[in-house]
């Protein structure tokens, strides 16, 4: 499993308010995760309404896959009409090891009986 990350600056020059910073903001997330499937929040500089910074996640089985996806999504962005590509950071990180914990085995339940009742909303009891 490979796990690529992205973190960027964008600079809104035409932004008079947040109002106008997080119209851009919203365009440029959504328009980014439908068209390359990856997760997009905006992470620092949240009250500043000239400058959005992002960070991106993207999971796949290919490094390749993931450095020609951030490729393209970095031109993509330094292009926008709308905002100004002030600064790019990436990293392609690998997890090769199984997830440290115990094991599920093959006949096991994921869940056991005290995490149903945790998670259904209709096992409460009321305490009337």
């Amino acid at each position: 499993m490979f796990v690529g990350l992205l973190q960027f600056e964008l600079h809104i020059p035409h932004s008079t308010s947040l109002k106008d910073k997080r119209r851009v903001v919203r365009s440029v997330r959504d328009r980014l995760h439908r068209e390359h499937l990856v997760a997009v929040a905006e992470t620092e500089a949240l009250n500043r309404q000239r400058t959005a910074v992002l960070g991106l996640a993207l999971v796949s089985n290919s490094a390749s896959h993931i450095a020609t996806t951030l490729d393209a999504i970095e031109r993509k962005l330094d292009r926008l009409p709308e905002a100004r590509l002030a600064s790019v950071s990436r990293d392609i990180i690998r997890g090769d090891a199984p997830p440290v914990g115990r094991s599920i085995e093959p006949d096991e339940d994921l869940w056991d009986e005290r995490d149903r009742r945790e998670t259904d909303p209709t096992s409460r009891e009321d305490a009337a």
